[in-house]
């Protein structure tokens, strides 16, 4: 019963024991790989706002995964990223379409504006 309590206040504690097991897997790859993941990790966390834990650790394994099959066939890091690393972090998050935080204050002000419409309308017709 607690753990059910504690999960409602921070989240599900299975998401964040895969969490921890990915980003471990993470610190395991060899230089350059390992930076570039964090990078990329750092910006697809910050850039991406997703809320979901699900999408969220399912994002980030794919992007383990992808790192180290990186590592194991050889393959240089601008090889993955690309010349722009923006652009290919770009169309990996896109990958992605978990709810982002923004989504909340997208809609809250399509709700504000929509209420100052019907606001302005009902004075107009007084």
């Amino acid at each position: 019963m607690a753990a059910k309590w504690i999960e409602t206040i921070v989240g599900s504690l299975e998401q964040k024991k895969q969490y921890k097991q990915l980003m471990a897997r993470v610190e395991a790859l060899p230089e350059p790989y390992r930076g570039a993941a964090k990078a990329l990790h750092r910006y697809v966390m910050y850039r991406g706002g997703i809320l979901d834990g699900d999408t969220l650790t399912t994002m980030l394994g794919d992007l383990v995964d992808l790192w180290e099959r990186a590592v194991a066939d050889g393959t240089p890091v601008r090889a993955i990223a690309g010349d722009d690393p923006v652009e290919f972090a770009e169309t990996f998050l896109q990958a992605y379409g978990g709810r982002q935080w923004i989504d909340k204050e997208r809609e809250r002000l399509r709700k504000t504006i929509d209420a100052a419409e019907d606001n302005n309308r009902k004075e107009e017709s007084a």
